[in-house]
């Protein structure tokens, strides 16, 4: 079987970055979403690695082992896609594909958008490529879904970390199974007077991609950092829409591949996005659409993933 390693590798942003990675090719980058970290790319890492590519899953500003600056500012979308294109020169390539999950697909998104010269072909799993909007977001969001959506929550100073750091292994069992196709459903709304964990109850028992074992690193890779980087992030939607003005509605011109599961609740409420991402995404050569599949795409289907993202980069 190939064998992951790790390493610590200096982006050109100015960040000390830890990256698992495997094989050698062409250089393919993984980008992961909340609250996750390389580890949700074990299963592409080793299957992009034995079809001769150069798989790596940084940890992204903030997260795990990589971990960043306290200031909040220092987490916009334009540090995330600068730490990108940092990390495919410190890795010594002239260009990538760059695939994101979750958060990590604006990140991948936005590096396609404003370095489409580094970029090969993009791939976004969960949320699809999004138009620079006429208003600032969470003022949007707030009066569409109040005060308890959870990106909304997440605006308040220290209170979301503490709550997802107070016991990190249910953390995760519950936010994992919750927003997963196995679950009943989930709405990402915190009840009047709670905490966001409150809509992730603890599952009787774990869906079958998911393991103890698995839970138990995740937890294990937070236990340095925590979740204020990660949170960040969430508080500086505003800040990227301010910061972006000049790409307002500027296409994403490299060859994209789009996949979501139709049981994830984040692609589910994007149907209209995604619908007429192609008027915004020129060369998205394909939509994928994985049955019974929630929000950890590559997590729960790691086998179509795989096989989609295969048949993309071999179509480059």
């Amino acid at each position: 079987m190939t064998d992951i390693t790790h390493r610590f590798v200096e982006s050109a942003s100015g960040l000390r970055m830890h990256v698992a990675e495997a094989g050698e090719g062409p250089l393919v980058l993984l980008l992961h979403g909340f609250p996750e970290c390389w580890y949700s790319w074990r299963h592409q890492l080793r299957a992009l690695a034995e079809a001769g590519f150069h798989a790596v899953a940084p940890d992204q500003r903030g997260y795990a082992r990589t971990g960043g600056p306290a200031e909040v500012d220092q987490y916009t979308l334009l540090h995330l896609a600068g730490d990108a294109v940092g990390l495919i020169d410190a890795l010594g390539e002239e260009r990538a594909v760059v695939v994101g999950h979750d958060w990590g697909a604006p990140v991948a998104w936005a590096v396609a958008q404003l370095r489409p010269d580094r970029v090969r072909g993009v791939a976004g799993l969960s949320v699809p490529h999004r138009p620079r909007s006429s208003r600032p977001p969470v003022e949007t969001m707030r009066e569409l879904f109040g005060d308890g959506f959870y990106m909304v929550h997440f605006q308040q100073p220290d209170v979301p970390e503490a709550e997802l750091g107070r016991a990190p292994e249910a953390t995760f069992r519950g936010m994992l199974y919750a927003a997963s196709g196995d679950a009943p459903g989930f709405l990402p709304v915190v009840p009047e007077g709670g905490g966001f964990l409150d809509v992730c109850p603890q599952p009787e028992e774990l869906p079958a991609w998911l393991t103890e074992e698995d839970i138990a690193t995740y937890a294990a890779e937070y236990a340095d950092s925590g979740f204020a980087g990660p949170v960040n992030w969430y508080r500086n939607l505003d800040r990227n829409w301010d910061l972006t003005a000049a790409w307002h509605r500027a296409p994403v011109t490299p060859p994209a591949l789009f996949v979501a599961g139709d049981r994830d609740v984040v692609a589910a409420g994007a149907r209209d996005v995604i619908d007429r991402m192609r008027d915004f995404v020129p060369d998205l050569r394909d939509t994928v659409w994985l049955p019974g599949c929630g929000h950890w795409t590559q997590q729960e289907r790691p086998a179509e993933v795989n096989e989609a993202l295969l048949g993309f980069l071999r179509s480059l």
